[in-house]
């Protein structure tokens, strides 16, 4: 029967193997997690132009139209801002690449946090809704 230090001792030395390979995959988990935020940040910028031209287009389709809707001056006045805000926020996309978005939205959250989660709580409730099957 081995002795007890022994036993100790392969009980040491197993637990360190497994803490070892542990630590391995929880690196190679780290290392692929950061490679694909790279990747999505890079799809991201390189999709922001397009973004930005189909925000200017929404804009202008709503200039073009915010006269013929039913409601009078106060209606198209807030039309014509909405569109407005659309094309200074296409200008902020097509300025700004996507590690500069997450600075700012940062900074905002940090600055603003009540305003923050409740926006976040919007969001959220309407993503949920959006992938809510209503049969």
């Amino acid at each position: 029967m081995p002795s007890k230090s022994t036993f100790e001792e392969s009980a040491k030395e197993t637990a360190s193997a497994m803490g070892d390979k542990v630590s391995d995959m929880a690196s190679q988990v780290k290392e692929k997690v950061s490679d694909l935020g790279q990747t999505a940040a890079q799809k991201i910028d390189q999709n922001r132009d397009k973004a930005a031209s189909g925000m200017e287009n929404a804009a202008s389709t709503l200039h073009t139209n915010a006269d013929r809707l039913p409601g009078g001056e106060k209606v198209t006045g807030m039309v014509h801002d909405a569109a407005d805000r659309l094309n200074s926020t296409a200008e902020y996309v097509r300025e700004h690449n996507m590690n500069a978005m997450v600075s700012d939205v940062e900074r905002l959250v940090k600055n603003n946090p009540g305003p923050a989660l409740i926006t976040a709580a919007f969001v959220g409730f309407l993503v949920g809704r959006a992938f809510t099957n209503n049969d």
